[in-house]
């Protein structure tokens, strides 16, 4: 097991609430909860368990059955496995999690990670933070915390657990070519101790060693360049499509028209020229480590 796997699997076994709370914005998604939630109701109701009593049985609380079953939490697959196996619902129930995963994280956050999971080249730039796909869980959470107002613990879960579901594209067979631009000061930002910090450093090394991944480093010391308004992501099909978003341009919305993806291929290229190559990139993290 890889030092990442372990930091993921240790922040699953933190999460201690059997789901999150249901976004009543996201249609698609309440339908799906609300459906999930009854066929529970109606399990439970048949054969003949309150819900307290049900709660028990799953190791959860009385209150938070009635929100799963009305529709207002969105069950873990852990409460669906055992809810089934208590209720004797042959795997009608635990199937219910084929539903779930898919409307589990906000509307945004899926809508990003669908068109990620399709895409056969991804660039990014990011101006102030390290880029959500290269993220350690411990440089997740402490930027999502760090909000202000403060997002509850509940929402605070939840969102960690969206951002790291988006790495898995990294384990996609064929695998996109996925470009990286980070900018030197988010690096020397110790967010959230010197440990995390070191971890973070690391992994992105580790990341940067895949064969389809190009990381690069652009200096402080540097002349402006076109990304200094805040990120570019720039993605590109199979079908020969593309879509783009740059902070600075177009209203900071995602374009596809190919005047406008002209232009932030045009930005990102720059980008890409003034940073440091990748093999300087590498030696300029390892000596970031070297430092503590």
């Amino acid at each position: 097991m890889t030092a990442v796997e372990a930091e993921a699997g240790r922040l699953k076994d933190e999460a201690d609430e059997p789901g999150w709370e249901v976004d009543p914005d996201d249609e698609w998604g309440v339908a799906v909860i609300t459906t999930v939630g009854r066929q529970v109701k109606l399990r439970r109701e048949a054969v003949g368990m309150r819900a307290a009593e049900f709660g028990r049985a799953v190791g959860y609380g009385e209150d938070m059955v009635y929100k799963i079953e009305g529709g207002k939490r969105i069950p873990r697959q852990e409460f669906l496995d055992k809810a089934d196996e208590v209720l004797e619902a042959g795997g009608l129930i635990a199937a219910t999690w084929e539903d779930v995963k898919k409307v589990r994280y906000p509307k945004k956050v899926r809508a990003l990670g669908k068109l990620e999971a399709t895409a056969v080249e991804i660039g990014l730039y990011e101006c102030n933070i390290i880029p959500g796909l290269l993220q350690t869980p411990e440089h997740v959470r402490a930027l999502i915390t760090a909000a202000q107002p403060p997002y509850s613990p509940d929402d605070v879960e939840r969102m960690v657990a969206a951002r790291l579901a988006r790495r898995s594209v990294f384990e996609r067979d064929p695998a996109p070519s996925i470009h990286f631009v980070v900018e030197e000061a988010p690096l020397r930002r110790q967010i959230a101790g010197t440990m995390a910090w070191r971890q973070q450093l690391e992994h992105l090394l580790e990341v940067g060693r895949l064969n389809h991944v190009t990381l690069q480093v652009m200096p402080t010391n540097t002349e402006a360049h076109p990304g200094l308004d805040g990120r570019i992501e720039l993605l590109k099909f199979p079908d020969g499509m593309a879509v783009g978003r740059a902070d600075g341009l177009f209203n900071s919305r995602p374009v596809s028209d190919p005047r406008q993806l002209r232009i932030l291929e045009l930005q990102y290229g720059t980008i890409r020229a003034q940073a440091l190559p990748p093999r300087e990139s590498f030696a300029f993290i390892e000596k970031l480590l070297g430092e503590t």
